[in-house]
C-alpha cells in the first residue's frame, strides 16, 4: 500500500486518525526499511534548519516592525511641518490681502487679449 507522501523507505505520512487539525501529520516509520539514528540525525537536521529560518524570520519582521515606526515618525513629523506651512500661509494671504488674487486675475485677461489680437494679426 503506498502512501500519499513518501519520502525515504519505511517513513511515510498517513491523515491524522482522531479527525485533529488539517496541518497535523503522523508519521508511520517501518522498521524494516530504515536505520532509526538516521531518520533522528535527519529530523534533528530539519528542525535545525526550520528552527534557523525562524530565526531569520524573527529578525526580518523586528527589522521591518522598527522601519514601519521611523516611517511613521517621519510621516508624523511632515505632517506637522506642512500644517505649520499651511498656518503661515494663510495668515500670510489674510495680511496681504486678497491682492494676489486680483493681480492673477488681471494678468490672465492681459495675457488673453494679447494672444487673441496676435492671432487676429497674424492671419492677414
Amino acid at each position: 500500500m503506498a502512501a500519499p507522501f513518501r519520502s525515504r523507505d519505511g517513513l511515510s505520512t498517513r491523515p491524522a486518525a482522531y479527525g485533529g487539525s488539517s496541518d497535523e501529520i503522523q508519521l508511520r516509520i517501518d522498521p524494516m526499511h530504515t536505520d532509526f539514528e538516521d531518520e533522528v540525525s535527519g529530523l534533528r537536521s530539519q528542525v535545525r534548519k526550520l528552527r534557523d529560518v525562524a530565526q531569520e524570520i524573527e529578525t526580518e519582521a523586528k527589522f521591518q516592525n522598527n522601519f514601519l515606526n521611523d516611517l511613521q515618525m517621519t510621516l508624523i513629523k511632515a505632517q506637522a511641518g506642512v500644517k505649520n506651512n499651511m498656518r503661515r500661509l494663510n495668515k500670510s494671504i489674510i495680511k496681504e490681502g486678497s491682492n494676489h488674487v486680483m493681480q492673477v486675475i488681471l494678468f490672465a485677461l492681459v495675457l488673453f487679449f494679447v494672444v487673441y489680437f496676435w492671432s487676429k494679426f497674424t492671419r492677414r
